[in-house]
């Protein structure tokens, strides 16, 4: 199965509701975020946020830090999907979240991921609340049009009540995006960090280039 995946445009890095203090460069940018280390551990995630500011598709909490470690509100993760996958977010249909007025700075991020189906209109979003590992392994399997997986294979003790949802979990597992927390836990109701959205995005667009594979084999 091969699938090709969407461009990126850019994201967003706000605390609760309306942005921080950020510039997202409209051309290559030198790494300015000095609270990620370029080796060790954090190898990985000092490329990703390197290459994906430099595109203009990530900025910090301040203009010298990414805080990676910080939780990611829903609302922040609407807008980094959104621009990631390069959707319209101006002219877009009102999904009508009572919490989510058009004044909302995440009003056309979040619009466009409902017009799109890959979050469900209701009638509150909760935009300030952090979203789950759950919720995400979600919206990044419908985003990228991935191929849900059927079979649970992973050897996971706290998969969800939902069985649709812990076939989303599955899928990014299949697909080499994210891992366990440990060798038995996904810990789906954990929150989303900065950083770990950043490796999620980073790995499946850098995937874009070239087939669009399954490593798991169910």
């Amino acid at each position: 199965m091969s699938k090709k995946l969407f461009q990126a445009s850019c994201l967003s890095a706000a605390i609760i509701v309306a942005p921080c203090a950020m510039a997202i460069p409209t051309e290559a940018a030198s790494m300015p975020f000095n609270d990620i280390k370029n080796g060790g551990s954090e190898a990985e995630l000092y490329k990703a946020v390197q290459e994906l500011y430099s595109k203009g598709i990530v900025f910090g909490t301040t203009n010298t830090m990414f805080s990676p470690y910080q939780s990611l509100t829903r609302g922040e993760a609407a807008y980094f999907l959104a621009k990631a996958l390069n959707l319209e977010t101006k002219k877009v249909e009102n999904p009508g979240f009572s919490d989510v007025p058009t004044s909302h700075p995440y009003y056309g991020p979040i619009a466009a991921l409902a017009t799109k189906g890959i979050i469900q209109k209701g009638a509150n979003y909760h935009p300030d609340q952090f979203i789950k590992r759950s919720q995400m392994a979600k919206i990044l399997t419908l985003g990228f049009d991935l191929q849900k997986s059927t079979t649970l294979s992973a050897p996971f003790s706290d998969f969800t009540k939902d069985n649709e949802t812990n076939q989303y979990i599955q899928t990014l597992l299949d697909y080499g995006i994210t891992q366990g927390t440990s060798s038995t836990t996904f810990s789906p109701y954990t929150d989303v960090r900065r950083g770990q959205m950043v490796l999620f995005l980073y790995r499946l667009l850098e995937k874009n280039d070239s087939s669009f594979y399954v490593i798991g084999v169910e």
